[in-house]
């Protein structure tokens, strides 16, 4: 009997250095214990809070996961589009795809982080514009066509992805703001919220998610056709300190049973997916969150 609430994990970021061999060990542990999804975050710096830090290229890591595993379906959480051109970022999205049978999301945003796009002399400026055009882009090559589009910031010329894709990967966008969605909802199959902007809590979702209905619906989407995604923070006690807080969002902490009971009040309040934040997020701690999922199964 397939699960009320989809569960997915997002494989280690920042939290500590990691290498390829510990983030596929996780990915691994996560497919056999039953998770639907795996999810890597796309960032290129972080300088705030600490030392400077950094996640691996997601695509290559993507790429890599797609690969090594079989069942789950696997996405960047989220993948930023200004980080590059809108052509080159649907050739990828198409090739980790095809390497991964059909089981790519794209996940996409506009960005937030200043510091990594200064560094690397990326324009920080305009970013729900430069979303627009890039998506746009994006989805209409994805979606098979053949692309001329000439805008503020962004251009090709009778552009194609080849070879051919033999489907079209998953959209999903990652933002609440009023313009992102009026942009993307009117086509992508998914939204996702992080953890932080529902405050964590099933009420909070509740909120949240009414102002997705909303936003569909002046979109001129049926609001029922887009799956909801939300980012959970869960804390499993031993070493939960590698995550920051943001003092607001209390994480879900606790046996098994009370997890999976959050995550009951979740898929109750709209969710189709919830994506674990673990901290730590540890080979064993994937293990252990074997008992959340044959709770929920039960």
């Amino acid at each position: 009997m397939a699960r009320l609430l989809e569960i997915g994990i997002q494989l280690p970021e920042v939290e500590r250095a990691v290498t390829w061999a510990e983030v596929k060990a996780i990915a691994l542990a996560a497919e056999q214990a039953g998770f639907d999804s795996v999810w890597l975050g796309d960032h290129l710096l972080y300088r705030d809070q600490g030392p400077e830090r950094a996640p691996w290229d997601v695509w290559t890591f993507l790429a890599g996961l797609a690969g090594a595993t079989r069942r789950a379906r696997l996405g960047p959480l989220v993948a930023c589009t200004a980080f590059h051109p809108p052509g080159l970022l649907a050739r990828m999205a198409a090739a980790v795809d095809e390497l991964a049978g059909g089981r790519l999301v794209l996940g996409l945003g506009a960005g937030w982080n200043e510091a990594e796009f200064r560094a690397f002399g990326l324009p920080f400026d305009h970013r729900v514009s430069r979303f627009e055009e890039s998506f746009e882009i994006v989805r209409r090559l994805l979606g098979g066509e053949r692309v001329t589009f000439s805008g503020r910031f962004h251009r090709v010329d009778d552009a194609v992805v080849l070879p051919r894709p033999c489907r079209r990967a998953r959209l999903m966008i990652g933002s609440n703001g009023p313009r992102m969605l009026a942009i993307a909802l009117p086509h992508v199959d998914a939204w996702n919220t992080w953890y932080e902007s529902y405050g964590n809590t099933a009420g909070g979702f509740v909120a949240l998610n009414r102002r997705i209905d909303e936003a569909a619906a002046g979109a001129g989407r049926d609001p029922a056709s887009i799956a909801r995604s939300a980012c959970v923070l869960v804390a499993l006690g031993r070493g939960a300190n590698e995550r920051s807080r943001d003092g607001r969002s209390r994480p879900i902490e606790g046996p098994p049973e009370r997890i999976a009971a959050h995550l009951g009040e979740l898929a109750a309040a709209g969710a189709g997916e919830a994506i674990l934040v673990v901290d730590p997020i540890t080979e064993r701690s994937v293990e252990e969150l074997h008992g959340v999922l044959a709770l929920l199964d039960a």
